[in-house]
């Protein structure tokens, strides 16, 4: 008798199967929404980095780099934060691009996905 209790039992439920598949497709779906930020992000460094490496190895002055920048922003397309909020101090070492922001994307009804991106580039 005990054996055949067992035998009815293997295997997963519907109800299982439904409480997996819901718990991935959250997931999945916050990981679509989140996919245009980080690309966004990406871009952003991309363009910091670019404008850094074109002063390397010479004296960067504040209005270059910007000039720089400028350049740059107007390839890529960055909507998350406008150029203006790069702030761009000099140091011992040279000149830092730095910029903080927050970004947050729409998930399910009232409640939003949102991400902290913190970036600093070195002129050297």
């Amino acid at each position: 008798m005990k054996q055949s209790v067992r035998q009815r039992q293997l295997g997963m439920t519907f109800i299982g199967l439904l409480c997996i598949l819901v718990l991935v497709g959250a997931i999945g779906y916050a990981g679509v929404r989140l996919v245009p930020v980080y690309l966004n992000y990406m871009k952003l460094a991309r363009t910091m980095e670019s404008a850094a490496s074109e002063f390397k190895g010479e004296s960067a002055d504040l209005s270059g780099v910007r000039k720089s920048l400028d350049r740059h922003w107007a390839i890529e397309d960055i909507t998350a934060v406008d150029q203006k909020d790069i702030e761009i101090t000099k140091d011992d070492n040279g000149l830092k691009l730095h910029v903080v922001y927050d970004d947050a994307v729409p998930y399910i009804a009232n409640v939003s996905l949102s991400v902290h991106f913190d970036k600093t580039v070195k002129v050297q």
